[in-house]
């Protein structure tokens, strides 16, 4: 028999009843455990996480009630289905009205057991989907708005270009949403009935890379115990995003080159040649031209590449967007850990709007994040932002103020950095030449 999804909690103080269920429901495949009293069922419940709970009103000498209000608040995803005797229906209708689930009278059969936890454990599942899925459309508003004309410009050049095939390179500091971007421009194209896969280019060597862009065959290489597709079988009609492509590594760009030019590509140890229709998105805060000039990526990859560049503006310069973000990510917060804060005080919009933000939407969200569960109260101060706004450029030391020259020398190129679009139009405005401008960002931790 398949094993079938789903982990469930018994609990009962009749040791009888324990082994029967128990038997029951793993030979359907579910995961089971045991507990016979409330504060057994509490500790299992702080160590493991379960789908389902099977309650008996009558522990002994707890109250089931109280026991399922405890698993309410321990884990308020878990269904509820309360077992009880005849002699107790009323209260396991008052049990449904705190928040069970459903209700079983014992003796039961076990077809109704299994019917009972196949119903829960499909609700439950429907829920999990639902949740993942309003995560993802939350994920896909992050930074996609915006009040800045130059955001919004390009913004509408993204949409223009979704419609199209071209190969799209996304430029942009880290954090500033391209992949959002990338699967904003993949769901409004043609293609978004298809699938978009993404790589995450730094996480693999050459080898590894090679087998899941293309797939392998079983028997390929040590520990090749069955054949894989591969991302490119996966993205087939729809999508590949190849987010920070700047760390593909060089050994397989010219078989990630000829798939592009071809659509045609061999799984490792396998000769047999393939095809797929695959659209390419491509991201990275590097600076790609730069590589090409020192032979660290493929001139022709790049080229193929980056036949549409868009480049994602930092959120510093986006100021009009910072506190409307701030606001949707506390009220998506304080929602999902159910907290009390509500607002912004004025001296923490005050904070938000002077910060720098280096990290970007992706530093701004997770101090969002933090602030709304450390903020006890309906208004979020300052200092539940933890920032350390003083140090920020927007703040930067003058000429002549009491500083060293190496200090100025930073906050001065760090500026520069901040307001232009590449890096070699900051070393020209620097007066520098860019490899100049690479030591020294390295030198000064930039």
């Amino acid at each position: 028999m398949e094993p079938k999804h789903g982990r469930i909690l018994l609990v009962d103080d009749e040791s009888a009843i324990l082994r029967t269920f128990r038997y029951c429901l793993e030979d359907e495949g579910y995961q089971v455990a045991t507990a016979s009293s409330a504060a057994q069922a509490e500790a299992v419940i702080q160590q493991q996480v379960f789908d389902l709970c099977f309650l008996d009103l009558r522990l002994g000498e707890d109250n089931g009630l109280d026991v399922l209000a405890h698993m309410r608040v321990q884990a308020p995803w878990m269904r509820v289905v309360i077992v009880t005797a005849h002699s107790a229906v009323d209260t396991a209708v008052d049990a449904m009205q705190a928040g069970a689930s459903d209700y079983l009278v014992k003796p039961c059969s076990p077809d109704q057991l299994r019917l009972a936890a196949a119903k829960q454990l499909e609700v439950r599942q429907l829920a999990a989907r639902l949740e993942a899925l309003e995560g993802e459309v939350r994920k896909q508003d992050d930074g996609l708005t915006s009040r800045s004309p130059a955001m919004m410009g390009i913004l509408e050049t993204a949409r223009q270009v979704a419609v199209t095939d071209a190969n799209i390179l996304i430029l942009g500091e880290s954090g500033t949403g391209k992949g959002e971007l990338a699967r904003a421009i993949h769901r409004w194209s043609k293609r978004a009935s298809k699938a978009c896969v993404t790589i995450n280019c730094p996480s693999l060597t050459g080898d590894l890379m090679e087998s899941e862009l293309f797939g392998h065959s079983k028997g390929a290489f040590t520990g090749a115990n069955e054949s894989t597709l591969g991302r490119v079988s996966q993205a087939d009609g729809g999508t590949l995003f190849l987010d920070e492509v700047g760390d593909f590594p060089l050994a397989v760009q010219p078989k990630l080159l000829r798939f592009i030019q071809d659509k045609e590509y061999e799984r490792v140890g396998d000769p047999v040649t393939r095809h797929a229709n695959v659209r390419i998105l491509a991201a990275t805060n590097l600076d790609l031209a730069e590589m090409v000039a020192k032979g660290a990526f493929r001139e022709d990859l790049y080229y193929r590449l980056n036949v549409i560049t868009i480049t994602l503006l930092p959120l510093r310069e986006r100021p009009e967007d910072i506190l409307e973000l701030a606001e949707r990510f506390l009220a998506q917060f304080v929602t999902e850990y159910a907290r009390p804060a509500r607002m912004f005080s004025p001296e923490a919009r005050e904070a938000l709007s002077s910060y720098h933000w280096p990290g970007n939407i992706r530093e701004l969200r997770n101090v969002i994040e933090r602030a709304s569960i450390i903020c006890p109260e309906e208004s979020v101060q300052p200092g539940h932002l933890g920032l350390d706004y003083k140090e920020s450029p927007t703040n930067s030391p003058r000429i002549g103020s009491d500083i060293s020259l190496l200090e100025l020398e930073k906050a001065h190129i760090a500026a520069v950095l901040a307001h232009s679009e590449t890096l070699d139009q900051a070393a020209r405005t620097l007066g520098i030449d860019a490899s100049t401008l690479y030591r020294k960002r390295k030198q000064l931790g930039l």
